[in-house]
This record gives C-alpha cells, structure tokens and sequence, in this order.
C-alpha cells in the first residue's frame, strides 16, 4: 500500500516489479507469497466479532487481488508470470498445483502464490514457508518495513541494538514478531533460512538473492 493507508499504491507495486525483474534477469528464480494486510486483515476483524474462519477467507481472497496486480505489474515490465491460489478459482489464476509450479519455474517464470495455504488460522508468512519448502527454495527473504531484527522495538527504544544474525530457538524463546511462530517452527525443522529485510530499500532483493549479507538471518 505504500504511504496510503488502504488499497494498493500504483508507485509502489510498480518498484516491486522492478525490484523482482532486476533479480529475475540475473538468472535467479523467483517465487512470490503476497500478503493482503494492505486489504484486509483476517486477524484484526475478528476483534470486531467476525468470526474468525470467515474472516481468514477474506484476507486470503485479499491476497489474491494483490497477487493479480502484482502480476499485471511484473508482465507490464515483461516478465513472464503465473499467479497460483491455494482456493480454486479457475477463471481468475490456475489452482496450486506443485509440478505446475516447479514447471512454470523450470521455463524462467516468476510464480505467485496466493490465498495463503488455503486454511483458516494460518497466515502468509506460514504460507510462505511452506511454498519455499515444497519448491525446494534455498532461502526465504521476508521483505518487509524494517530492515531487521532489533533486540526491543526501535521505535520505542532509540537506543534497541540490531541483530544481524540469529537462531530460529532464541525468535521463538524471545517471542520476536518478525513472523508468526508457526513460521519460525516449521523453517526450522526443516532448516530453511530466514532473511528479513527492508523492502523500501532499492535493490535488496537482488542483493539478498546473490548472497550479500543484508538485514537479519535467520538459521540454526
């Protein structure tokens, strides 16, 4: 959403697709989770009353509006591209189908996945870990608004000291809310690393994706 408050932002989705093409075109293969926050966010209604289930599927078809833009986005600037749902909707983006997915990677595509895993109580940040394990990915970047871990919030606390590196045990002992424990649990039991980093910074993607040592790692 950019500097707006709601919605998706035109500047903004325009320099993701440049920051995803620059890494593309190196020869680096991409898959992409997108969230839908900047929509709906299926946690935040429930304080309302909504009940929680319905509320998830509705920040899951959120997901799926910004996985559509982001497509639109990224062939604009002439990448191939393919969003996959983990809900059906065959007449708006192909069903998730894992061999579908490795095959559209194998081509030089970049793969979308939206609406999360397709279940409730789950988010897209373990949708996204989740994706990474069945691609087999090496490296799972959470590009984000920060441009890594602190060890206490640095807007409250000026003097919070930056973590370059950490386990996935000390994120889940010290309760660290760069992602959602599920996440953190499953990458570490199967050993995926984590990088966390900030978006807004041009050209950290591709920095990230050929090694340089940007933000937060996360591993054993």
């Amino acid at each position: 959403m950019g500097e707006q408050a709601f919605g998706i932002a035109p500047e903004m989705l325009s320099y993701v697709a440049e920051e995803i093409k620059t890494t593309h075109e190196a020869g680096i293969d991409i898959a992409v989770v997108v969230g839908g926050g900047n929509i709906f966010r299926g946690v935040k209604a429930t304080s309302f009353g909504m009940e929680r289930t319905s509320a998830d599927h509705m920040g899951m078809l959120a997901t799926v509006m910004n996985s559509l833009a982001l497509q639109d986005a990224l062939e604009k600037a002439g990448i191939q591209t393919r969003v996959q749902t983990a809900i059906s909707m065959h007449e708006v983006a192909e069903p998730y189908i894992l061999r579908r997915a490795l095959r559209h990677l194998e081509k030089g595509r970049v793969v979308i996945f939206a609406a999360g895993t397709g279940n409730p109580y789950f988010t897209a940040d373990t949708a996204a870990v989740l994706r990474a394990q069945e691609i087999h990915a090496q490296v799972l970047l959470k590009a984000t608004k920060v441009d890594g871990l602190y060890d206490a919030d640095p807007v409250v606390h000026p003097d919070a000291k930056f973590i370059s590196q950490i386990s996935y045990m000390q994120v889940l002992e010290r309760q660290l809310k760069v992602m959602d424990m599920t996440a953190i649990s499953l990458a570490m039991d199967n050993q995926l690393p984590l990088v966390v980093f900030d978006l807004k910074q041009a050209g950290n993607i591709f920095k990230v994706a050929s090694g340089v040592r940007v933000g937060t790692l996360i591993g054993n």
